[in-house]
């Protein structure tokens, strides 16, 4: 087989390929062997139809296709191979020659892993880690315990208020008319969390137990739903229950009951010791992420349509994995948030975009300081993992061959190793100082201060 190719756009490549006559042939006996056991003719039995009646009854064209769908993948890939291109996306194939006897010739268009041009990449200022911490994060921290805590008590008398858990059956109406997906019975919807369309949380508030009322609301313009999108509705409300939070005392005997202290004085030097440590950690993310992202800003690079959509596909994928996590399904996710895929996309692209930079930044950094993960950096890590998931080394890398996920891992600590590296050139980023007020403009003040003391002695 022959390949070569050349650069068309920027991250374009176009593929030359020829395959010579007898993988064609090889490929045309292939897709007979297929073909044969599912055609009938009358006098043989299936699959036992020889190959010159075969041909003379249906023509070698009738090959043709099954062929090519064996033998362009191979040279395909082969190609890829002889040449070191990396596309990043599905090949356009335009078929110039193909036929008995002959040689097959194809191009193939294909988007490939773009060019980065480094920028400054040492040196670069990083905020320095801050893990102090106020009094007030341990208050905050202490009152998210206190409602974690709560204990849910009906309430009989009263109306419902942000914060209550209501117990409702509502059925929805557009124009008169009922709609898919929008009735329910005894349906527990905690009023302010905004997991219901815009407005209709807002208009429970106030109603009473055994209240039945209407609620007026309007679907948003990128409502999932195109029959429901913009469309004004109403719903037919009745709430059975209003459930409220009963907050705990926040003193020893919370603590007792929360935790293994027994005064809240000491719980509340754990959760300082437990802050501190966390906020240490979220600091070193933020300087880590920081380093990355003002090198991949100093950096140029074009990147492909397709490389943004394929990353899109996986952080959506992401969000489906932790949506069932906490007990949900994507489609109902898009039920309760008036939103669909192409608007969560949406959401998501400029994060998309900045994760795809950032990964092709760091690798050419990698490559630029010759940084790669050793043999002894995968047996570390592989010791990590299996201390975690509680198995044997050998098992895991078994497991990881297998499956063909070991260069991830390998490729996963060259990453790590380069965001080190960059930290372990970086410079702490100063603080500004504050500016000074001019002396005039000082004096100013001070007397319009004396002014206005003059005015209130009198």
């Amino acid at each position: 087989m022959k390949a070569s190719w050349e650069k068309i756009e920027k991250n374009t490549a176009v593929l030359d390929i020829e395959v010579e006559a007898e993988q064609v042939a090889d490929a045309l006996d292939r897709a007979f062997k297929k073909v044969v056991a599912k055609v009938n003719v009358p006098g043989f039995r299936k699959g036992k139809v020889p190959r010159s009646i075969f041909e003379k009854r249906f023509g070698i064209e009738s090959l043709y296709q099954d062929a090519l769908d064996i033998i362009l993948p191979e040279a395909y890939m082969q190609a890829v191979q002889e040449t070191g291109i990396e596309p990043v996306d599905r090949p356009e194939v335009d078929v110039e020659q193909f036929g008995k006897g002959q040689a097959l010739k194809f191009k193939a268009k294909v988007a490939v892993k773009p060019e980065v041009e480094l920028g400054d990449y040492k040196g670069i200022a990083i905020p320095a880690a801050d893990s102090a911490v106020t009094p007030k994060e341990i208050d905050e921290e202490l009152e998210r315990l206190q409602q974690r805590h709560a204990e849910l008590v009906v309430v009989e008398e009263g109306a419902a208020a942000n914060g209550d858990i209501t117990i409702i059956d509502f059925e929805g109406f557009v124009n008169g008319e009922a709609f898919e997906g929008g009735k329910a019975e005894k349906y527990s919807l905690e009023l302010g969390s905004n997991s219901f369309i815009p407005g209709f949380e807002e208009q429970i508030v106030g109603m009473t137990k055994d209240e039945e009322k209407d609620i007026e609301v309007t679907f948003p313009e990128e409502y999932h739903s195109e029959q429901l999108k913009g469309q004004a509705a109403t719903f037919k409300v009745k709430l059975h229950d209003i459930k409220r939070k009963n907050l705990p005392e926040l003193d020893d005997e919370f603590a007792k009951d929360v935790s293994e202290f027994d005064t809240l004085e000491e719980y509340k030097q754990d959760i300082a010791k437990n802050l501190e440590e966390k906020k240490k950690q979220d600091a070193e993310v933020q300087r880590e992420t920081a380093v990355v992202e003002k090198a991949a800003a100093n950096a140029n690079v074009e990147i492909p349509a397709s490389m943004i959509e394929t990353e899109l596909d996986q952080m959506v994928g992401e969000f489906e994995r932790r949506l069932r996590m906490q007990g949900m399904t994507l489609d109902l996710y898009f039920q309760f948030s008036g939103q669909n895929v192409d608007v969560l996309k949406s959401q998501m692209r400029e994060d998309a975009d900045k994760r795809v930079r950032n990964n092709l930044v760091l690798e050419a950094i990698a490559i630029a300081e010759k940084i790669e993960a050793t043999d002894e950096d995968v047996n570390a890590e592989l010791d990590r993992l299996a201390e975690q998931y509680q198995k044997s080394v050998e098992e895991l890398r078994s497991i990881f061959e297998a499956n063909g996920s070991l260069e991830g891992i390998k490729q996963d600590l060259a990453v790590r190793k380069t965001v080190d590296f960059l930290l372990a050139n970086s410079t702490e980023e100063k603080e500004k100082p504050a500016k000074k007020e001019p002396k005039a403009k000082k004096a100013a003040k001070e007397e319009a201060k004396e002014e206005a003391k003059e005015e209130a002695a009198e």
